[in-house]
């Protein structure tokens, strides 16, 4: 925006305009705040122009490729297909875009004021722009996300990039080497791994090793079969070039390094210290479950208040954020944060699968019709129930596992039992079944897979 046009004063001021700024911008709005949005880069944020969207672009491109170059048991026969790495870049530039351009409108059509420059706090009534401009507001919103983390030695560069480079490259790369082996380094492995990429991955000490066992198996089976070599119990010590030194004496070269170790709040250059916010141990701001910070002025959001650092956790805070800025007695209490890993096959997660009087149930993929006829039987679905039959907790492993996790947030949140659940009518063939299927398993009459006689 022209800078003479700025508003002096705003009800509320957000600073950054990531998924979870803009959202509680307009909400703020809605309820008939004058608000503002302060941010330094690109409307949208990491997870449109960096991060979620197009990751999940790549992987889709990359997918699309090795099916057809893998598709012979369908009696299709691709004999010259080829990846056009430019046209594949400008794809996802082109996406990332659109969904810049369309947050824009909507934050015009909102009576947004978008302000693009670097806010820092002076007080906590007041933001100062680079160009010596002053926002005064009586409430704001920090909503600046996450960056990502670096190691000694392997700080960001021309030689080792971040995971954002790792999606802007303008060309697939012969060889990787990635350090990290969390769900972004496995997304990325996997999505370079089948267009053609010879991919390590330098373990700590296994891949999601926070993660369920079973689920993992399944995803180390795929990624070998892929090629990728995973390096366990691997410290990168130093590297010369593009040839990485680990802690066995080995070397391994590669065209690209990629670190991948995990992100931090973003808080630097924000001027907290002009006001009354405080941080945690780990650099996170804190906050109450209304996300109100140590500052009576100031809310926070995201990625920047702790784990889980998910862009849809972020949206939905935004909006309470707005609410609770306008005056609304509102709180973050949500029962469950769904969590989605775009691996192959895809692990989403909600709720809680261990605990005491929790029993699990599973159901292979291996007896789903729809996964038959796919041939996508890699996975499972596992359900946690208490013996009362409320479901408190699913986890997926399977083509399309991110379609599905959404029913099982809707259903953990609304108290849903294993009985609501079964006797929902499922459409066939389709691999929603699945939650349909695993709960009925869960009540002792299951039909598609026979687990023995009891």
């Amino acid at each position: 925006m022209v800078m003479g046009s700025l508003p002096e004063n705003v009800d509320l001021a957000v600073v950054g305009g990531g998924v979870g700024g803009y959202v509680s911008a307009i909400r703020a709005s809605q309820l008939g705040m004058s608000v503002a949005i302060v941010e330094k880069d690109k409307m949208g944020g990491h997870c449109l122009n960096y991060a979620c969207i197009p990751s999940k672009t790549l992987i889709h491109i990359a997918d699309l490729f090795y099916e057809m170059t893998h598709s012979d048991k369908f009696g299709i026969k691709a004999s010259s297909v080829s990846i056009d790495p430019q046209q594949m870049y400008q794809w996802r530039i082109d996406v990332s875009k659109k969904l810049e351009q369309g947050v824009e409108y909507l934050c015009k059509s909102n009576g947004i004021e978008v302000i693009k420059d670097q806010g820092t706090f002076i007080s906590s009534g007041a933001v100062q722009l680079t160009n010596g401009s002053e926002l005064d507001f009586k409430k704001a919103i920090i909503a600046t996300g996450s960056e990502p983390k670096t190691i000694p030695g392997f700080e960001f560069g021309s030689v080792v990039i971040d995971y954002k480079a790792a999606l802007m490259l303008k060309e697939v790369p012969k060889s990787m080497v990635i350090i990290g082996a969390g769900y972004v380094a496995v997304e990325v492995g996997m999505l370079y791994a089948k267009l053609g990429t010879k991919v390590d991955i330098l373990a700590h000490s296994d891949v999601l090793s926070r993660f369920d066992s079973d689920a993992v198996a399944l995803v180390k089976k795929r990624m070998q079969e892929l090629g990728i070599t995973v390096h366990n119990n691997t410290v990168p010590k130093s590297h010369n070039g593009n040839i990485v030194l680990i802690n066995s004496g080995e070397s391994i070269a590669a065209d690209v390094i990629v670190s991948a170790v995990g992100l931090a709040p973003y808080t630097k250059g924000l001027g907290l210290e002009n006001t009354s916010v405080k941080l945690d141990e780990k650099g996170f701001v804190k906050v109450d479950k209304s996300l109100r910070t140590t500052d009576p002025n100031i809310l926070a959001i995201g990625d920047v208040i702790g784990e889980p650092l998910l862009a849809h956790k972020a949206i939905r805070q935004g909006e309470i954020a707005a609410q609770v800025a306008a005056g609304k007695n509102d709180a973050f209490d949500n029962a469950v944060i769904p969590a989605v890993i775009f691996s192959d096959p895809e692990i989403a997660i909600a709720g809680t699968m261990s605990g005491e009087g929790i029993s699990v149930k599973k159901f292979p993929l291996t007896a789903l019709g729809r996964a038959i006829a796919l041939n996508s039987t890699n996975g499972f679905i596992k359900m946690a129930y208490e013996q009362n039959g409320l479901v408190k907790g699913v986890e997926i492993v399977s083509t399309d596992a991110n379609a599905m996790i959404g029913e099982a947030a809707l259903a953990i949140e609304m108290g849903a039992t294993l009985e609501d659940i079964a006797d929902t009518i499922h459409p066939h063939p389709t691999f929603s079944e699945l939650m349909q299927e695993v709960a009925a398993a869960a009540l002792d009459r299951p039909v598609h897979f026979y687990y023995g006689k009891k």
